[in-house]
Order: C-alpha cells, then structure tokens, then sequence
C-alpha cells in the first residue's frame, strides 16, 4: 500500500514559507513556481517539494537575487542540466549578490554562464606533471621554517623568547 501525499493549500503555504498571496498568484501565472495539482474547483495544492521551490525563490529574492535573474537561472539550467525537471528542488542553489551559484555532482558552476567556480587538485597536480616533463627538469622545493618567514635566526633570543 502507498503512502498518501499531503497537500498543502495556498493559505498553508504562504504561512509555512513567508510570501504574500500576490506574491504566490504572480509565481503561479509567471510558472516561476506553480501547484502540484489543482482541485475540480480550480484551488491550487501544493506538494512538500513545491514548498521547497518557493522556500528557494524567496530565499534567493532575500539574498539580493531580482525575479528576472531567478528566471534567467531557472532557463538556462533547464539547458543545461535537461534531466533536473526542478531546478528550485533538486539542486543545491547559493546566491551572492546577483550571482547564483549551483552545486551539482561535485562541482560548483554559476547558473548563467556554466562557468565552473572550483579548481580541481588533482587536475592541477597533473597540469604540473606535464608541465615538468615538457621542460625537462624537476624543481625541488624545500621546506621554510616559520622562523624564516618571520626572519628571525633560530639561535637568536628571539627565537627562543617565541618558543618558550
């Protein structure tokens, strides 16, 4: 036997996530967000993962994001990612200023452009391999003692004053 989906109802949501019925009405015809499923009625209801995709917008509205960004996102990650059918649930979303920032499968890339924000070690560990085998030497590098840094002389009173 299947567990029963709960529904929530516009008035619930607005309570649970902090939007105003404008606000939801807008999303609703603009399919920002829209209902899981309409009664015969015509009233919206709305799925626990409906309240995430709203509790998203907002979220990304309150961190400076504006609605046509939210919008621009959403499209160009349908690109993107075609298999993500809910962006605003399905994937990990970070705003910083009006710069969107999407966590996905071990990568970071900003929703717009696709460019990726994080670096690889590995892959930079293997640039400098090849890079060492093109020029043909290995550099060694040796190891600086913080007192070097700090340009005090280990046998110096110095030294031993920070030490002891």
């Amino acid at each position: 036997m299947g567990v029963e989906k709960r529904y929530f109802q516009s008035r619930e949501v607005r309570e649970i996530v902090g939007l105003t019925r404008r606000q939801m009405q807008y999303w609703d015809q603009t399919r920002l967000v829209t209902p899981a499923q309409r009664t015969p009625g015509g009233h919206a209801r709305y799925t626990f993962e409906d309240l995430i995709a709203y509790k998203t917008a907002k979220k990304l509205l309150d961190a400076g994001v504006s609605l046509q960004r939210i919008r621009k996102v959403l499209s160009r990650l349908r690109d993107i990612l075609p298999t993500i059918k809910k962006p605003l649930v399905e994937l990990t979303l970070v705003a910083t200023g009006d710069v969107v920032l999407v966590f996905y499968e071990n990568t970071v890339f900003e929703a717009v452009t696709g460019q990726e924000w994080l670096l690889d070690v590995a892959d930079i560990q293997r640039d400098v391999e090849r890079w060492q085998r093109r020029v043909g030497r290995v550099r060694e590098f040796r190891r600086v003692k913080p007192a070097e840094i700090l340009g005090v002389s280990e046998g110096t009173p110095d030294a031993a004053a920070e030490q002891g």
